[in-house]
Protein backbone atom coordinates (compact mmCIF):
# COMPACT_ATOMS: atom_id res chain seq x y z
CA UNK A 1 0.00 0.00 0.00
CA UNK A 2 1.21 3.71 -0.91
CA UNK A 3 -1.01 5.85 0.30
CA UNK A 4 -4.79 5.98 1.67
CA UNK A 5 -6.54 8.52 0.18
CA UNK A 6 -10.05 10.62 1.08
CA UNK A 7 -11.16 12.79 -1.60
CA UNK A 8 -13.78 15.16 -0.51
CA UNK A 9 -15.40 15.45 -3.69
CA UNK A 10 -16.59 13.50 -6.94
CA UNK A 11 -14.26 15.75 -9.27
CA UNK A 12 -11.71 14.99 -6.65
CA UNK A 13 -12.13 11.54 -6.92
CA UNK A 14 -12.19 11.09 -10.78
CA UNK A 15 -8.94 12.94 -11.05
CA UNK A 16 -7.24 10.70 -8.46
CA UNK A 17 -8.67 7.34 -10.35
CA UNK A 18 -7.22 8.69 -13.66
CA UNK A 19 -3.89 9.89 -12.30
CA UNK A 20 -3.01 6.33 -10.82
CA UNK A 21 -1.62 3.42 -11.88
CA UNK A 22 -3.17 0.88 -8.95
CA UNK A 23 -5.90 2.16 -6.47
CA UNK A 24 -8.47 -0.30 -4.78
CA UNK A 25 -11.71 1.23 -2.44
CA UNK A 26 -12.25 0.38 0.94
CA UNK A 27 -15.54 -0.29 2.67
CA UNK A 28 -16.63 -0.73 5.81
CA UNK A 29 -14.03 -2.88 6.43
CA UNK A 30 -15.60 -5.66 7.38
CA UNK A 31 -14.55 -8.62 4.97
CA UNK A 32 -11.32 -11.22 5.89
CA UNK A 33 -9.51 -11.73 3.52
CA UNK A 34 -7.50 -9.63 1.06
CA UNK A 35 -10.44 -9.18 -1.34
CA UNK A 36 -9.40 -4.94 -0.16
CA UNK A 37 -6.32 -5.36 0.04
CA UNK A 38 -3.54 -3.45 -2.34
CA UNK A 39 0.10 -2.73 -3.31
CA UNK A 40 -0.97 0.87 -4.96
CA UNK A 41 -3.10 3.56 -3.81
CA UNK A 42 -6.42 2.82 -1.17
CA UNK A 43 -9.27 5.45 -1.56
CA UNK A 44 -11.78 5.55 1.03
CA UNK A 45 -15.59 7.60 0.53
CA UNK A 46 -15.91 8.84 3.94
CA UNK A 47 -15.51 11.83 3.04
CA UNK A 48 -17.46 12.39 0.09
CA UNK A 49 -20.84 14.64 0.54
CA UNK A 50 -23.48 12.18 2.56
CA UNK A 51 -26.18 11.27 -0.19
CA UNK A 52 -29.65 9.33 0.17
CA UNK A 53 -32.07 10.37 -2.41
CA UNK A 54 -35.64 8.82 -1.96
CA UNK A 55 -37.29 8.52 -4.91
CA UNK A 56 -40.89 8.03 -3.61
CA UNK A 57 -42.96 7.50 -7.05
CA UNK A 58 -40.52 5.12 -8.16
CA UNK A 59 -39.76 3.00 -4.69
CA UNK A 60 -36.14 3.54 -4.92
CA UNK A 61 -33.16 5.20 -3.35
CA UNK A 62 -30.04 6.37 -4.19
CA UNK A 63 -27.13 6.05 -1.92
CA UNK A 64 -23.89 7.25 -1.75
CA UNK A 65 -21.32 5.24 -1.45
CA UNK A 66 -20.03 5.99 2.20
CA UNK A 67 -22.98 5.15 3.32
CA UNK A 68 -24.03 1.84 5.89
CA UNK A 69 -26.83 0.16 6.72
CA UNK A 70 -27.29 1.55 10.20
CA UNK A 71 -27.47 5.00 8.39
CA UNK A 72 -30.07 4.52 5.65
CA UNK A 73 -32.70 2.51 7.26
CA UNK A 74 -33.79 4.86 10.06
CA UNK A 75 -34.39 7.13 7.35
CA UNK A 76 -36.15 5.09 4.92
CA UNK A 77 -38.34 4.10 7.20
CA UNK A 78 -39.47 7.21 8.47
CA UNK A 79 -40.09 7.92 4.70
CA UNK A 80 -42.47 4.87 5.14
CA UNK A 81 -40.25 2.65 3.10
CA UNK A 82 -37.93 -0.56 4.09
CA UNK A 83 -35.20 -2.00 2.05
CA UNK A 84 -36.60 -6.12 1.95
CA UNK A 85 -33.74 -7.47 3.49
CA UNK A 86 -30.56 -6.66 5.72
CA UNK A 87 -27.47 -8.51 7.42
CA UNK A 88 -26.37 -9.55 10.47
CA UNK A 89 -24.71 -6.47 10.71
CA UNK A 90 -26.27 -3.00 10.32
CA UNK A 91 -22.76 -1.27 10.29
CA UNK A 92 -21.40 -2.15 7.14
CA UNK A 93 -21.31 0.14 4.05
CA UNK A 94 -24.11 -0.27 1.34
CA UNK A 95 -21.51 0.04 -1.70
CA UNK A 96 -19.68 -2.73 0.00
CA UNK A 97 -21.59 -5.21 0.59
CA UNK A 98 -23.36 -5.18 -2.66
CA UNK A 99 -19.49 -5.71 -3.87
CA UNK A 100 -19.11 -9.23 -2.30
CA UNK A 101 -22.67 -10.58 -2.34
CA UNK A 102 -23.31 -10.15 1.09
CA UNK A 103 -27.10 -11.29 2.50
CA UNK A 104 -29.51 -11.77 5.51
CA UNK A 105 -31.84 -14.83 5.40
CA UNK A 106 -35.57 -15.82 4.18
CA UNK A 107 -36.30 -18.41 1.85
CA UNK A 108 -37.73 -15.29 -0.56
CA UNK A 109 -35.40 -12.90 0.42
CA UNK A 110 -32.34 -12.12 -2.16
CA UNK A 111 -29.36 -11.16 -1.71
CA UNK A 112 -28.56 -7.53 -0.83
CA UNK A 113 -27.49 -6.86 -3.99
CA UNK A 114 -30.28 -8.14 -5.56
CA UNK A 115 -31.67 -4.71 -4.36
CA UNK A 116 -29.54 -3.09 -6.52
CA UNK A 117 -31.05 -1.14 -9.34
CA UNK A 118 -28.60 0.74 -10.87
CA UNK A 119 -24.97 2.41 -10.03
CA UNK A 120 -22.93 4.91 -10.97
CA UNK A 121 -18.76 4.25 -11.39
CA UNK A 122 -15.73 5.74 -11.61
CA UNK A 123 -13.78 3.74 -14.28
CA UNK A 124 -10.09 3.05 -15.08
CA UNK A 125 -9.75 6.51 -16.88
CA UNK A 126 -11.76 9.00 -14.34
CA UNK A 127 -14.49 8.64 -16.35
CA UNK A 128 -18.30 8.40 -14.31
CA UNK A 129 -20.76 6.08 -15.81
CA UNK A 130 -23.67 4.70 -14.65
CA UNK A 131 -25.11 1.28 -15.39
CA UNK A 132 -29.00 -0.06 -15.04
CA UNK A 133 -31.22 -3.04 -14.69
CA UNK A 134 -31.35 -4.14 -18.00
CA UNK A 135 -28.20 -3.06 -19.45
CA UNK A 136 -25.99 -5.96 -21.15
CA UNK A 137 -23.26 -5.43 -18.53
CA UNK A 138 -25.23 -4.66 -15.48
CA UNK A 139 -25.38 -8.33 -13.84
CA UNK A 140 -21.46 -8.48 -14.19
CA UNK A 141 -21.10 -4.86 -12.19
CA UNK A 142 -23.37 -5.50 -9.06
CA UNK A 143 -20.83 -8.26 -7.93
CA UNK A 144 -17.42 -7.15 -9.09
CA UNK A 145 -15.14 -7.00 -6.21
CA UNK A 146 -14.21 -3.86 -6.61
CA UNK A 147 -12.51 -4.70 -9.99
CA UNK A 148 -14.28 -2.70 -12.35
CA UNK A 149 -13.80 0.45 -10.92
CA UNK A 150 -14.93 2.91 -7.57
CA UNK A 151 -18.37 2.45 -7.11
CA UNK A 152 -19.57 5.96 -6.04
CA UNK A 153 -23.57 5.27 -5.51
CA UNK A 154 -26.27 2.43 -5.43
CA UNK A 155 -29.64 2.79 -6.02
CA UNK A 156 -31.89 -0.01 -4.10
CA UNK A 157 -35.47 -0.95 -4.52
CA UNK A 158 -37.57 -0.26 -1.49
CA UNK A 159 -40.65 -1.85 -0.49
CA UNK A 160 -43.19 -0.55 2.23
CA UNK A 161 -42.01 -0.62 5.98
CA UNK A 162 -43.27 -3.18 8.07
CA UNK A 163 -42.73 -4.54 11.50
CA UNK A 164 -41.29 -7.97 12.73
CA UNK A 165 -41.45 -9.93 16.12
CA UNK A 166 -38.21 -11.89 16.62
CA UNK A 167 -38.30 -15.05 18.65
CA UNK A 168 -35.01 -17.43 19.61
CA UNK A 169 -36.06 -21.36 19.91
CA UNK A 170 -33.67 -23.55 22.33
CA UNK A 171 -32.89 -27.40 21.53
CA UNK A 172 -33.76 -27.72 17.80
CA UNK A 173 -32.93 -32.11 17.09
CA UNK A 174 -30.98 -32.99 14.80
CA UNK A 175 -33.27 -34.69 12.49
CA UNK A 176 -35.65 -31.66 12.28
CA UNK A 177 -37.54 -30.71 9.10
CA UNK A 178 -35.54 -28.63 7.39
CA UNK A 179 -38.09 -26.55 5.17
CA UNK A 180 -40.50 -26.12 7.65
CA UNK A 181 -38.21 -24.85 9.96
CA UNK A 182 -36.74 -22.59 7.35
CA UNK A 183 -40.35 -21.55 5.90
CA UNK A 184 -41.74 -20.41 9.36
CA UNK A 185 -40.58 -16.63 9.61
CA UNK A 186 -39.84 -13.52 7.28
CA UNK A 187 -36.22 -14.56 8.38
CA UNK A 188 -34.90 -17.32 10.14
CA UNK A 189 -31.69 -18.45 11.32
CA UNK A 190 -29.99 -21.39 12.49
CA UNK A 191 -27.20 -20.98 15.47
CA UNK A 192 -25.35 -24.50 16.14
CA UNK A 193 -21.96 -25.71 17.78
CA UNK A 194 -23.15 -28.93 15.42
CA UNK A 195 -23.92 -29.82 18.66
CA UNK A 196 -26.74 -27.77 19.82
CA UNK A 197 -29.05 -25.82 17.66
CA UNK A 198 -30.96 -22.24 18.52
CA UNK A 199 -33.55 -21.08 15.64
CA UNK A 200 -33.42 -17.05 15.71
CA UNK A 201 -37.26 -16.43 14.03
CA UNK A 202 -38.00 -12.97 12.44
CA UNK A 203 -41.87 -13.10 12.17
CA UNK A 204 -44.45 -10.36 10.89
CA UNK A 205 -47.05 -12.28 13.12
CA UNK A 206 -47.16 -13.93 16.68
CA UNK A 207 -45.64 -17.37 16.91
CA UNK A 208 -47.86 -19.36 19.31
CA UNK A 209 -46.75 -20.36 22.68
CA UNK A 210 -46.13 -23.84 23.14
CA UNK A 211 -44.05 -27.04 21.38
CA UNK A 212 -42.75 -25.83 18.46
CA UNK A 213 -40.73 -28.10 16.13
CA UNK A 214 -39.37 -30.14 19.74
CA UNK A 215 -37.94 -26.75 20.76
CA UNK A 216 -38.71 -24.54 23.44
CA UNK A 217 -38.51 -20.69 24.00
CA UNK A 218 -35.65 -19.28 25.36
CA UNK A 219 -36.25 -17.51 28.69
CA UNK A 220 -34.33 -14.22 28.12
CA UNK A 221 -32.74 -12.87 25.00
CA UNK A 222 -29.34 -14.45 23.66
CA UNK A 223 -26.26 -13.70 22.25
CA UNK A 224 -25.54 -15.87 18.82
CA UNK A 225 -22.66 -17.25 20.93
CA UNK A 226 -23.80 -19.03 23.94
CA UNK A 227 -22.39 -17.35 27.06
CA UNK A 228 -21.90 -13.96 25.19
CA UNK A 229 -23.58 -10.83 26.71
CA UNK A 230 -26.87 -10.03 24.51
CA UNK A 231 -27.20 -6.40 25.00
CA UNK A 232 -25.77 -5.86 21.40
CA UNK A 233 -28.31 -7.67 19.91
CA UNK A 234 -31.58 -6.61 18.72
CA UNK A 235 -34.74 -7.15 20.63
CA UNK A 236 -36.34 -10.78 21.16
CA UNK A 237 -39.02 -12.52 23.06
CA UNK A 238 -42.09 -11.79 20.41
CA UNK A 239 -41.70 -7.49 21.19
CA UNK A 240 -42.97 -6.20 17.61
CA UNK A 241 -40.88 -3.45 16.06
CA UNK A 242 -39.62 -1.98 12.98
CA UNK A 243 -37.42 -4.18 10.11
CA UNK A 244 -34.52 -2.37 10.76
CA UNK A 245 -34.04 -3.56 14.30
CA UNK A 246 -35.12 -6.95 13.91
CA UNK A 247 -33.59 -8.06 10.52
CA UNK A 248 -29.96 -7.55 11.96
CA UNK A 249 -29.17 -9.38 14.75
CA UNK A 250 -27.18 -6.73 16.17
CA UNK A 251 -28.40 -3.29 17.38
CA UNK A 252 -26.98 -0.57 14.86
CA UNK A 253 -26.11 1.78 18.13
CA UNK A 254 -23.65 -0.93 19.67
CA UNK A 255 -21.11 -3.03 18.10
CA UNK A 256 -21.17 -7.01 18.07
CA UNK A 257 -19.38 -8.15 21.75
CA UNK A 258 -16.77 -10.26 19.38
CA UNK A 259 -16.07 -7.42 16.93
CA UNK A 260 -12.69 -7.57 15.63
CA UNK A 261 -11.81 -11.47 17.52
CA UNK A 262 -13.04 -13.64 15.12
CA UNK A 263 -12.51 -14.80 11.65
CA UNK A 264 -15.50 -15.55 9.30
CA UNK A 265 -16.60 -18.10 6.52
CA UNK A 266 -19.32 -19.13 4.76
CA UNK A 267 -20.22 -21.60 1.87
CA UNK A 268 -23.48 -21.46 -0.09
CA UNK A 269 -24.73 -24.29 -1.40
CA UNK A 270 -27.83 -26.14 -3.12
CA UNK A 271 -31.07 -25.64 -1.05
CA UNK A 272 -32.07 -28.73 -2.03
CA UNK A 273 -29.29 -30.54 -0.18
CA UNK A 274 -29.10 -28.50 3.10
CA UNK A 275 -30.16 -31.59 4.97
CA UNK A 276 -27.27 -33.85 3.62
CA UNK A 277 -24.23 -31.27 3.79
CA UNK A 278 -25.00 -30.13 7.44
CA UNK A 279 -24.88 -33.97 8.29
CA UNK A 280 -21.55 -33.95 6.52
CA UNK A 281 -20.63 -31.36 8.66
CA UNK A 282 -22.31 -32.24 11.94
CA UNK A 283 -19.65 -35.75 11.69
CA UNK A 284 -16.68 -33.60 11.61
CA UNK A 285 -18.20 -31.44 14.64
CA UNK A 286 -14.97 -32.78 16.66
CA UNK A 287 -12.95 -30.99 14.35
CA UNK A 288 -15.03 -27.66 14.27
CA UNK A 289 -15.56 -27.42 17.82
CA UNK A 290 -11.94 -26.29 19.06
CA UNK A 291 -11.70 -23.66 16.46
CA UNK A 292 -15.56 -22.73 16.17
CA UNK A 293 -17.52 -19.84 17.82
CA UNK A 294 -20.66 -20.36 16.21
CA UNK A 295 -22.01 -21.40 12.71
CA UNK A 296 -25.21 -19.76 11.21
CA UNK A 297 -27.26 -21.37 8.66
CA UNK A 298 -29.41 -19.38 6.77
CA UNK A 299 -31.53 -19.44 3.31
CA UNK A 300 -31.34 -17.40 0.33
CA UNK A 301 -33.38 -16.65 -2.73
CA UNK A 302 -31.47 -17.34 -6.11
CA UNK A 303 -30.62 -14.24 -8.30
CA UNK A 304 -28.78 -13.45 -12.06
CA UNK A 305 -25.93 -11.49 -10.98
CA UNK A 306 -22.47 -12.87 -12.52
CA UNK A 307 -20.55 -13.25 -9.25
CA UNK A 308 -23.19 -14.25 -7.21
CA UNK A 309 -23.16 -17.13 -4.70
CA UNK A 310 -26.80 -17.09 -5.24
CA UNK A 311 -26.71 -17.14 -9.50
CA UNK A 312 -29.74 -18.88 -10.31
CA UNK A 313 -30.37 -21.49 -7.51
CA UNK A 314 -32.01 -21.00 -4.19
CA UNK A 315 -29.33 -21.36 -1.45
CA UNK A 316 -28.90 -22.35 1.40
CA UNK A 317 -25.42 -20.75 3.03
CA UNK A 318 -23.22 -22.43 6.20
CA UNK A 319 -21.22 -19.40 7.76
CA UNK A 320 -18.45 -19.81 10.72
CA UNK A 321 -17.19 -17.69 13.07
CA UNK A 322 -14.13 -18.89 14.26
CA UNK A 323 -11.62 -17.80 17.40
CA UNK A 324 -9.20 -15.28 15.94
CA UNK A 325 -6.27 -17.74 14.90
CA UNK A 326 -5.53 -17.88 11.37
CA UNK A 327 -3.59 -20.78 11.72
CA UNK A 328 -5.31 -23.16 13.44
CA UNK A 329 -8.07 -22.25 11.63
CA UNK A 330 -6.76 -22.33 8.20
CA UNK A 331 -6.74 -26.86 7.92
CA UNK A 332 -10.45 -26.85 9.60
CA UNK A 333 -11.59 -24.35 6.65
CA UNK A 334 -9.59 -26.70 4.51
CA UNK A 335 -11.60 -29.78 5.77
CA UNK A 336 -15.04 -27.97 5.86
CA UNK A 337 -14.12 -27.13 1.97
CA UNK A 338 -13.25 -31.05 1.74
CA UNK A 339 -16.58 -31.97 2.96
CA UNK A 340 -18.70 -29.69 1.15
CA UNK A 341 -16.86 -30.40 -2.40
CA UNK A 342 -19.96 -33.12 -3.74
CA UNK A 343 -22.34 -29.91 -2.95
CA UNK A 344 -20.82 -27.69 -5.21
CA UNK A 345 -20.11 -25.32 -2.55
CA UNK A 346 -19.06 -21.33 -3.70
CA UNK A 347 -17.53 -19.04 -1.13
CA UNK A 348 -18.95 -15.64 0.35
CA UNK A 349 -16.05 -13.37 -1.60
CA UNK A 350 -15.39 -11.16 2.17
CA UNK A 351 -14.93 -14.47 3.90
CA UNK A 352 -11.99 -17.10 4.25
CA UNK A 353 -11.90 -19.83 1.35
CA UNK A 354 -9.18 -22.05 -0.20
CA UNK A 355 -10.50 -23.36 -3.08
CA UNK A 356 -11.27 -21.00 -5.91
CA UNK A 357 -14.48 -21.24 -7.99
CA UNK A 358 -14.15 -20.37 -11.91
CA UNK A 359 -14.35 -17.16 -13.03
CA UNK A 360 -17.16 -16.85 -15.84
CA UNK A 361 -15.84 -15.96 -18.91
CA UNK A 362 -18.14 -13.43 -19.64
CA UNK A 363 -16.93 -11.26 -16.26
CA UNK A 364 -13.16 -11.87 -17.27
CA UNK A 365 -14.16 -10.04 -20.85
CA UNK A 366 -15.99 -7.05 -18.91
CA UNK A 367 -12.85 -6.83 -16.70
CA UNK A 368 -10.89 -6.75 -19.97
CA UNK A 369 -13.05 -4.15 -21.47
CA UNK A 370 -13.65 -1.81 -18.21
CA UNK A 371 -10.00 -1.89 -16.89
CA UNK A 372 -7.00 -3.33 -19.74
CA UNK A 373 -4.63 -2.03 -17.98
CA UNK A 374 -4.96 -3.36 -14.66
CA UNK A 375 -5.47 -0.71 -12.65
CA UNK A 376 -8.27 -2.09 -9.39
CA UNK A 377 -6.90 -5.28 -9.65
CA UNK A 378 -5.15 -6.62 -6.48
CA UNK A 379 -3.64 -10.39 -6.15
CA UNK A 380 -7.20 -11.44 -4.89
CA UNK A 381 -9.15 -10.19 -8.27
CA UNK A 382 -6.22 -11.36 -10.17
CA UNK A 383 -6.15 -15.08 -8.20
CA UNK A 384 -9.87 -14.98 -9.56
CA UNK A 385 -9.42 -13.78 -12.86
CA UNK A 386 -6.99 -16.30 -13.56
CA UNK A 387 -9.00 -19.21 -12.29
Amino acid sequence: MKNVHHPSSLDELQSLVAGTTSIRALGSGHSFNDVADSTGDLVTLDRLPYEIEIDSAAARVRVGGRVTYAELAPVLHASGFALGNLASLPHISVAGSVATGTHGSGGGNQSLSAAVAALDLVTADGTLITLARGEADFPGAVVALGALGVVTSVTLDLVPAFELRQYVREGLPDDFDFEAVMSAGYSVSLFTNWLATTVWLKRRSELAPGDWHGTRAADGPRHPVPGMPAGSCTEQLGVPGPWHERLPHFRADSPPSSAGEELQSEFLLPRGRAAEALRELRAIGDRLRPVLQISEVRTIAADDLWLSPYLGRDTVGVHFTWVKDTEAVLPVVELVEERLAPFDPRPHWGKLFTRWPSCPERFRDMVGRYDPAGKFRNDFVGTLLDT
